[in-house]
């Protein structure tokens, strides 16, 4: 049964909305929820690539501030989020940059602006805007990478990859049905800690008393997940999984107008940046 009535043959191979997957509660304004996940892969690839190679600040600065204008606006603001964007990536930042203008060659570097010395150990500016440059880029490029994760499930790029890039099923919805094992697992494993729980096994605190827990974890886990692995192969044996060329599709991920029209305004975007920057300019 769904929200409109009972699953046909009919109306389930042209649905759009998959009535067993949990829905994301959005407004129209989180865009980002009702595009094709391959576009919102697509949009932000070339300026990826490109960020490899910039060796500037500014350039990846601008791009970081687009891919958080863009998560801003296209997903639901949430703990997570704010997490991420505004404590994770700017210590990772931190931190790379950090790292990168330690390990940067002094003799290579611009020795004008001494920023601190230790001793016999100077930091100099040439280093330091090294070292921000490489934290900002890989800060940016990991942000751009949110735009799809953060807003896309593993079962809908999965079956865009089937469905559009024409990915053979038996590869595509092996790794759907890898994707229904996680859940699945934490489930069992919640269900096997009660039972300790109840039974009082392995009580106590400390390291020994915790690596006990987690080592009479193992076993049953285990003998769930090969039960599991049974039902699901057993399961796919009984629908011929396999034995077609192609299958029937119950549930639709569609490429619209907006898909392509979000991969060209992106690119577009990026284009404007790169040639604002212009990163490679001759020196």
């Amino acid at each position: 049964m769904t929200d409109t009535g009972p699953l046909t043959a009919a109306t389930a191979t042209h649905s759009s909305v998959d009535p067993y997957a949990p829905r994301v509660q959005a407004s129209a304004v989180r865009f980002l929820y009702g595009l094709n996940p391959l576009a919102k892969l697509a949009a932000p690839l070339p300026a990826m690539a490109l960020l490899v190679f910039v060796r500037d600040a500014a350039t990846p600065a601008a791009f970081l501030l687009l891919a958080y204008a863009v998560l801003l606006i296209g997903v639901d603001f949430t703990r997570r989020l704010a997490a991420v964007l505004f404590l994770a990536l700017p210590v990772s930042a931190l931190v790379i940059g950090f790292g990168f203008a330690l390990w940067t060659d002094p003799s290579r570097v611009d020795q004008s602006v001494v920023v601190w010395q230790l001793g016999g150990w100077t930091m100099y500016g040439g280093a330091f805007a090294v070292g921000a440059a490489t934290g900002l880029r890989l800060s940016a490029i990991v942000a751009l990478t949110l735009i799809a994760g953060l807003s896309t499930t593993g079962p809908d790029l999965v079956r865009a990859t089937v469905q559009q890039l024409r990915v053979p099923y038996r590869i595509g919805y092996t790794a759907l049905a890898a994707f229904r094992f996680v859940p699945r697992f934490g489930h069992e494993l919640d269900v096997i800690r009660q039972a300790h729980r109840v039974r009082g096994a392995h009580g106590g605190r400390g390291p020994i008393a915790a690596a006990a827990r987690w080592f009479g974890y193992v076993v049953p886990l285990m003998a769930g997940a090969i039960r599991h692995a049974e039902r699901v192969a057993l399961a796919m044996d009984a629908r011929a999984f396999g034995a077609h060329p192609d299958r029937t599709e119950r549930y639709i991920v569609p490429w619209r107008v907006r898909d392509t029209v979000f991969i060209v305004a992106f690119w577009a975007v990026s284009a404007a940046l790169f040639a604002a920057f212009f990163p490679w300019g001759l020196s």
